[in-house]
């Protein structure tokens, strides 16, 4: 079995979280207009697709719904089907930008199944190529992502418009 290590997540998982009763990150990027800062790559009608700031690897996004749920019974049918419309796109736009060997697409729900903000339910998009774990984050606690993540949010707001427009 191979393990991805992320070691430089550290410094998320150290980082002070608000309590469940307060607003999630995700909430405040749902309400902000600052898309750009905020890395934000799409808005649909329920849900935002947003790379993660302490990504497993180049590309790492995640699919957000703007209602602050801590599981899917808290959504309605139009917004699951929407959030997975969103993924859809999101994974073609990091295929087309990015031309990954694969990806893992999933769903922590809760702290103890590794869920990092528990109290909004959000879907990880992570783009994986062959031999994407290696030494550097292993043995020298650091990762090496080939791309600014400004300039990966803008590649692939452009493969979005792109896609909506054709």
């Amino acid at each position: 079995m191979e393990c991805l290590h992320a070691p430089w997540r550290i410094q998320y998982i150290l980082a002070p979280k608000s309590l469940l009763s307060e607003p999630s990150v995700f909430s405040a990027i749902a309400q902000s207009g600052e898309d750009l800062a905020n890395h934000v790559i799409a808005r649909q009608k329920s849900c935002y697709a947003v790379l993660n700031t302490y990504p497993y690897n180049g590309g790492h996004l995640l699919v957000v719904p703007y209602r602050q749920t801590t599981d899917f019974n808290g959504l309605t049918d139009e917004e699951m089907l929407d959030l997975m419309k969103l993924v859809r796109r999101c994974q073609n736009a990091l295929t087309k930008v990015m031309k990954p060997d694969g990806f893992n697409v999933g769903i922590n729900l809760g702290k103890v199944a590794g869920a990092g903000v528990a109290e909004h339910l959000h879907i990880h998009v992570v783009p994986r190529w062959n031999g994407d774990t290696n030494f550097m984050p292993v043995l020298g606690q650091t990762t090496v992502l080939p791309q600014a993540l400004d300039d990966v949010a803008a590649s692939l707001r452009a493969a979005l418009s792109e896609e909506a427009a054709g």
